[in-house]
């Protein structure tokens, strides 16, 4: 809904021709001035455009004819499209013929034939290369929008005009030539993260009316019964209701090691079903997976840009109009003003114009945060952002929530103590029962708890009210109980005093104590202790030594926390901490150490995550929430790959700094060197492109990078045996 209360819809559509961001906002441009178009996000990389637009004004159809009007074709996006083949590219087709006839041109040359018929043959090779950037040109040109395609084709006119046809064919054929190798190298990008979706099997056997069918994925419903054989990629995201096996998750999670699935466990799309037979019931339309997911949010990340990507912008916006006002005023105030031959001034005019026509500081850019995108989801991890891929890199603190990050998430009840008479049994059934309500990990181990000890009767809780961070309270048989922590107790009008030794002692453990208390009178004490995490002490060692300061942030008592603490290794802990409060503590955390991220386990750290500079959300695998929560979600439970993350962040805005740098330095040498005459069209045409190669080249070596954390090694050893 928009702000006036009118209705919003979204297309994204792919555009067909797009090379360069001035490409990209031409059209931004002309979408801009649509009625019922506001504004829209044009990406260059992905070749898509997203238009928020008004269904009473204008219409898709309208969208997509405006787009045609830049020279650029539109369609709305098809999930699984194909790229044509070479021979249907009118493009490449137009390239590959202007670059035989070129050749044969040369050949002539060399044998000595006639200058009229070899500049003929240039001229033929002008016309069959020059019409598709000949047309983005002309069309910026009607819409005021300077582009370096406009650059080009005065270059390439004005070569022709001073009777240089060898020199203007030559321009026509390495810019375009350039403008393939470009839109490959981008396409190379964008390919790898859209590569996943290869990952999920086009069909999958179906049980249905007591037969196997194949059916195409889009096909299968929700509560569909779809077997998977041994050896076979596991085609929809569901739950293993017969048979058992091990499971290659590396394409979800980026573990390496297997893990076993039996009766009641999640599978995802796009793993491996590896030694044994598994019957999986679906849970999730195909376009609407986990695999799915983190590519849609790999895609969408590239809308929130870098400050490199935002500099890169707004470069280009400047920098085209001010090559062709240089050029021109290269080209005519000499002979003007100072009485110089206008052939030679003109001649360097061009070369500026030539010079000037490089995508790379655009391309290189938003192609290597892409190319880190993809890493990253190969490795089982998600960026939401551009930006917060360049933040990792700043972050000075990063604070864990402890349960479920830096433990396990899956408590025990470890002791139970009665007071005032009452039997064991009794008190953990009418613990379970209440607790039974509430979806808090330790809830989850006091049910355990009284289920194991056969003493769960599930007796009915009435007027059930949870207090966050504190605990619960409900009736049984009208009688109200209070099961929480010493606190909750305490504000509830229980008296604690006769556990008091025992709460210190057990908190000195580590442990946390719950109590249960009724009428006034305490008549329980439950102890709940939770395992620290494999690989999270090596995790924090990794941290301190790169300067990292790790704070630990729990709702639990002062003790238990100091013990966690204590264990694992953390610069500082916060204890006894509401949801309020963790927010709080982060924004003293940013005020004196600068950025601060933020790493939990889903939606009762989203308000920690929040105001942290980056959030990063845990074990999104389990859960379709927790992939909405950060702004940073590992797919597994693996702590290492935070470390990944921040090595991965710092090389991606190395290799920023290195394009952008090559980049500027190219540009100001080559524009000095048009200005003073010491490069000519074709030279410097060459070495343009050449640096634009380079730096989208630079950019790609990030698809290929590894790290020196290898993700996935301490946390499912266990899961191995």
């Amino acid at each position: 809904m928009s702000e006036n209360g009118q209705h919003t819809e979204t297309a994204t559509l792919q555009i067909a021709g797009i090379s360069c961001s001035c490409e990209a906002e031409l059209i931004q441009k002309k979408l801009s001035s649509l009625a019922g178009v506001k504004t829209c996000d044009v990406n260059a990389v992905s070749k898509q455009v997203r238009v928020p637009y008004d269904p009473a004004i204008v219409t898709v159809q309208d969208i997509i004819k405006s787009v045609s009007e830049t020279g650029m074709n539109a369609s709305l996006v098809q999930e699984g499209r194909r790229r044509s083949t070479w021979w249907k590219q009118k493009q490449q087709l137009a390239l590959y013929g202007c670059g035989i006839i070129i050749l044969i041109s040369f050949i002539l040359v060399l044998i000595g034939a006639p200058v009229l018929f070899t500049n003929a043959l240039f001229a033929l090779a002008v016309l069959v290369g020059v019409y598709y950037p000949a047309r983005k040109a002309l069309i910026a040109l009607i819409n005021l929008t300077p582009t370096i395609h406009l650059l080009m084709l005065i270059g390439s006119v004005g070569a022709m005009l001073l009777g240089m046809w060898q020199e203007s064919a030559i321009l026509i054929f390495v810019y375009s030539l350039g403008d393939v190798l470009e839109s490959y190298a981008v396409d190379k990008a964008r390919g790898a993260i859209r590569s996943l979706m290869d990952l999920m099997p086009k069909e999958a056997l179906v049980r249905k009316d007591g037969r196997e069918v194949m059916l195409s994925t889009e096909d299968i419903s929700v509560g569909d019964i779809v077997v998977v054989r041994p050896g076979e990629r596991i085609p929809v995201d569901g739950q293993v209701i017969l048979g058992s096996s091990f499971v290659d998750q590396a394409a979800v999670t980026g573990e390496s090691i297997p893990v076993r699935r039996t009766p009641g466990d999640g599978v995802f799309a796009g793993t491996i079903n590896q030694n044994g037979s598994l019957e999986v019931q679906v849970d999730k339309p195909a376009s609407e997976t986990m695999l799915s997911k983190i590519i849609y949010s790999v895609e969408e990340a590239q809308a929130k840009k870098t400050s490199y990507q935002r500099f890169s912008d707004s470069f280009g916006v400047y920098y085209t109009p001010a090559m062709l006002v240089l050029g021109i005023l290269v080209a005519t105030v000499p002979p003007l003003f100072f009485g110089a031959a206008w052939q030679p001034f003109i001649y360097r005019g061009l070369v500026v114009f030539v010079v000037s026509c490089s995508c790379g500081l655009a391309l290189s850019v938003p192609v290597a945060v892409v190319a880190a995108m993809a890493n990253a989801a190969r490795n089982g991890t998600v960026f939401k952002g551009g930006a917060y891929l360049e933040a990792m890199k700043r972050v000075k603190v990063i604070a864990f929530d402890k349960t479920g990050t830096l433990t396990i998430g899956r408590p025990e009840v470890t002791d139970v103590q009665t007071f005032n008479g009452i039997s064991e049994e009794e008190l953990l059934d009418l613990a379970g029962s209440i607790e039974a309500r509430s979806g808090h990990p330790i809830a989850a181990a006091m049910v355990r708890k009284a289920k194991e000890s056969n003493a769960f009767s599930g007796r009915s809780a009435e007027d059930f009210q949870e207090t966050a961070g504190l605990g619960v309270m409900a009736r049984i048989n009208g009688q109200r109980f209070v099961v929480g922590n010493p606190r909750f107790q305490q504000e509830s009008g229980i008296a604690i005093g006769p556990a008091q030794h025992a709460i210190a002692c057990l908190e000195d453990e580590g442990k946390s104590v719950v109590l249960v208390g009724s009428q006034g009178q305490l008549i329980g004490l439950l102890a709940i202790a939770d395992k620290v995490r494999p690989g999270a002490m090596e995790t924090l060692q990794r941290l301190r030594k790169a300067g990292i300061r790790t704070v630990m942030l729990t709702g639990d008592n002062a003790r238990s926390a100091k013990a966690i603490a204590l264990q694992i290794g953390v610069d500082e802990y916060y204890a006894e901490l509401l949801p309020t409060d963790k927010v709080e503590v982060l924004k003293r955390l940013k005020k004196e150490h600068g950025m601060v991220a933020m790493v939990g386990d889903g939606i009762n750290d989203a308000p920690a995550m929040a105001v942290s500079d980056v959030g990063i959300a845990m074990g999104a695998a389990g859960s379709d929430i927790a992939i909405e929560a950060g702004d940073v979600v590992l797919m597994s439970d693996d702590l290492s790959k935070i470390n990944y993350l921040r090595e991965l962040s710092s090389k991606a805005v190395g290799n920023i700094r290195q394009n952008i740098t090559v980049s500027l330095i190219n540009i100001a040498f080559m524009v000095v060197a048009a200005l003073i005459g010491l490069l000519g069209l074709v030279t410097g045409l060459l070495l343009n492109e050449a640096s634009a190669i380079l730096v989208i080249a630079n950019a790609l070596r990030l698809l290929t990078w590894k790290s020196q954390v290898e993700p996935g090694q301490t946390t499912r050893v266990a899961e191995q045996c």
